[in-house]
């Protein structure tokens, strides 16, 4: 079950959603809308590799947009920062972005219960197009977990990405044993 806007905003209320900046307007009838962030980042190197620490620059987006190219991985950051303690967020691109041809996630459309922080977007495009800051770029979904959760992701060791941000964070892959 998906949770519509009523129960939304009662869990606003109750302090198991947390939205930063929070507009009233942005709610759907069960989404929120969120935002593309100032930053963008992209890798240092053309070839990553999943055991290194794959470094990135980050730049500020400029009033007049910044044109995103075809075979360039963007990671951008959500405008919001966000905390969801009781639910199973899902973050998913809105349909005019898509049909933008711009892809907000490559495969990490799914928070775990206990994120709390704005959300690194994977971006790519299928042809040339300029984005801005503030556009809107993705909405949040809220599954309520089936069971009690016993590892929250907040309280988690090992947790890679808990350091308050707003700026997109690179792949942490490399602090895995593998």
């Amino acid at each position: 079950m998906i949770l519509s806007d009523s129960r939304i905003l009662e869990e606003i209320e109750n302090g198991n959603i947390v939205i930063e900046p929070y507009d009233r307007k942005n709610l759907g009838s069960n989404s929120y809308d969120v935002h593309l962030g100032k930053y963008l980042a992209t890798y240092n190197d053309r070839m990553l590799d999943a055991r290194k620490h794959n470094t990135i620059s980050h730049f500020e987006i400029p009033e007049e947009g910044f044109v995103l190219q075809p075979g360039t991985l963007y990671l951008g950051v959500t405008l919001e920062y966000t905390e969801t303690h009781a639910h199973v967020p899902f973050l998913e691109g809105k349909s005019s972005t898509g049909r933008l041809g711009i892809d907000i996630h490559a495969t990490a459309g799914k928070g775990d219960v206990g994120f709390c922080n704005a959300w690194t977007l994977e971006i790519s495009c299928v042809q040339p197009v300029r984005i801005y800051a503030g556009m809107p770029i993705g909405q949040l979904i809220y599954f309520p977990p089936e069971g009690v959760v016993l590892n929250k992701y907040n309280t988690k060791e090992g947790a890679k990405y808990t350091e308050r941000t707003n700026k997109p964070m690179e792949s942490m892959m490399w602090k895995n044993k593998f």
